[in-house]
């Protein structure tokens, strides 16, 4: 059966999904970075850019298993992209370069209309104006059966996760306090919501926490 699914998602000891300040030069904000260093040396991590060798282990595992099952994402246009306000032009095509590491189609979140492009590997990036209902349903669609993935940023799987679409998360507490940010539970009450914890897994730089809603 389909999910929607939140997968490896990082967060700080102090509950932020994101840094200060994003910018193009600092896309996760102020130290954001640092909430995803478990994944960086990860083999599957390492794979799409076209290296061989990386760490296994619990971490990889966690990343492997974010990307099964996928029939399309979901994510907001601020992990699409720096660009604010009326796309002044199509130059900007996201931060992953000619092949992102998608390969579904991907549902951008945004209040400015852009039209549909595909890169190389079969991503097709789709830009929704409508909202997160309309974004779900042309996601469902395009999955034909498989899971969709929420893909962030934190004020996106918020959204999704307060109109109750979500059914299964994978947070990934990253060993470190930002401060100030983003924060990923202000006025999230997961019990209320029906998450139950069914999973702790203590890789080698996350605890890898799992959430499903009650069945």
């Amino acid at each position: 059966m389909s999910k929607v699914r939140v997968n490896a998602f990082s967060i700080s000891l102090d509950g932020y999904g994101a840094g200060l300040n994003q910018s193009k030069e600092e896309p996760l904000g102020k130290r954001g970075e640092e909430l995803h260093e478990w994944i960086f040396p990860t083999r599957m991590f390492q794979k799409l850019y076209g290296k061989v060798e990386g760490t296994e282990g619990a971490d990889n595992d966690f990343a492997e298993k974010s990307f099964e099952n996928l029939g399309a994402w979901i994510m907001g246009r601020n992990m699409f992209g720096p660009v604010r306000g009326p796309w002044p032009n199509d130059e900007w095509k996201g931060w992953w370069g000619d092949n992102p590491p998608y390969h579904v189609p991907v549902f951008v979140l945004t209040n400015h209309a852009r039209e549909s492009f595909t890169m190389e590997g079969g991503t097709t990036f789709h830009f929704i104006t409508g909202g997160i209902e309309v974004a779900m349903e042309k996601a469902k669609q395009a999955a034909n059966g498989k899971d969709i993935r929420i893909g962030g940023g934190t004020s996106t799987i918020r959204q999704y996760l307060q109109a109750g679409y979500i059914d299964e998360m994978h947070l990934a507490i990253a060993p470190v306090f930002l401060g100030a940010g983003e924060h990923f539970f202000n006025g999230i009450d997961l019990p209320k919501l029906g998450f139950i914890e069914t999973q702790t897994i203590y890789g080698q730089r996350a605890a890898h926490v799992v959430l499903k809603k009650k069945t």
